[in-house]
């Protein structure tokens, strides 16, 4: 089937704005093991699985399988399950024929039919409805559907990517999706990381969104600051690539570090669980060393910002010298002074840190 507007439509990213493979899978060991994986998944035919927090980066993966398919000159199409609606869903996926329901008025091709000879990326299966769950199943194991009102089935030539940011065993046990319909979409997997578990990579990505904003909304931004680069590197980033993109975005088209950090810091107010990686070996003393750091950081932000960010009377109110207070604010990463990273905040005091 030849792609129309409205297929190209449903293409999640567009080929310029795709990283490169450098920056996909990073430096760290984690994801070059999903490299090598996935260079080895793409050229094949079978369902493919892609787990990950959401943020992660499951979409772009999905579409560099498919850029490097069998099928990658065909079209690439998108379903986010979990935007639309169970009621909504089957028709979007299988479509429907003129009169199958109220307000059929002509006959709709789904998306299944819309990626005939390409990819069908389906983006948070998990989401996907049990009384759909056997439709999907039936295409995934014969190649055939049928629209709603359709008399008789039809059979696809797709190749079918699924991602989840749960662990399907799991919603397999809590009743929530088919155990038949999991072994079928769970041929081959790959598993991506939280952003916070590849720091290494952080500053790369950062400088890589820097350079798409800029080039798109065709404004220019100061390259980031250390102090910025350091507060992205400590960051805990509960949103992962996604939370670093949209920040980046902001920085770009706002012009100002402090519109990107204070909202970076005002979620550190919150306590967030530190990561503990159980699928390596557990250092237990620098994962210890690095949680008194990262409560020391917090503390300190907190009372230079009570203060004002009058550094001599942080010193005093946190009963450490001075000295050792720049050391500290150093060592956390945090800018010397408020001006840097901080939006002003009014102060009456004379004296200066």
């Amino acid at each position: 089937m030849a792609a129309t507007g409205a297929t190209r439509a449903l293409v999640s990213h567009r080929a310029e704005e795709i990283p490169p493979e450098s920056l996909i899978f990073g430096k760290s060991q984690a994801m070059q093991a999903v490299r090598a994986r996935a260079e080895k998944i793409a050229a094949t035919s079978v369902p493919v699985l892609i787990e990950g927090d959401s943020g992660t980066g499951k979409g772009v993966l999905a579409r560099y399988l498919h850029d490097r398919s069998r099928v990658a000159n065909a079209v690439f199409v998108k379903v986010n399950c979990a935007a639309i609606p169970g009621p909504l869903l089957e028709s979007e996926l299988f479509g429907y024929e003129r009169g199958a329901f109220t307000g059929a008025y002509s006959t709709k091709p789904g998306r299944v039919e819309l990626a005939e000879g390409g990819t069908l990326f389906l983006d948070g299966i998990n989401e996907i409805d049990l009384s759909l769950q056997g439709k999907l199943l039936h295409l995934l194991q014969d190649g055939q559907f049928s629209r709603i009102g359709g008399q008789e089935d039809r059979v696809a030539s797709i190749r079918i990517i699924c991602a989840t940011n749960r662990s399907l065993e799991g919603e397999v046990d809590a009743g929530r999706f088919r155990g038949d319909l999991f072994y079928r979409v769970n041929t081959l997997t790959l598993c991506l990381v939280p952003l916070r578990s590849r720091k290494e990579d952080i500053l790369d990505l950062a400088n890589y969104f820097l350079a798409l904003y800029q080039s798109r909304y065709g404004q220019s931004a100061r390259p980031l600051s250390h102090s910025l680069a350091q507060v992205l590197v400590r960051h805990h980033w509960p949103g992962n690539i996604r939370e670093l993109e949209n920040l980046i975005e902001r920085y770009v088209i706002l012009g100002s570090e402090e519109a990107i950090t204070s909202e970076m810091f005002g979620e550190e107010q919150a306590e967030t669980p530190m990561a503990v990686p159980m699928n390596e070996p557990i250092h237990l003393k620098k994962l210890t060393r690095q949680a008194v750091l990262d409560m020391e950081r917090k503390i300190i932000l907190r009372v230079l910002e009570a203060n004002h960010w009058n550094r001599k009377r942080t010193a005093s109110a946190l009963r450490i010298s001075y000295r050792a207070l720049l050391y500290k604010i150093r060592q956390a990463g945090l800018p010397p002074k408020r001006s840097r990273l901080q939006p002003p905040s009014p102060d009456f005091s004379k004296k200066t840190g």
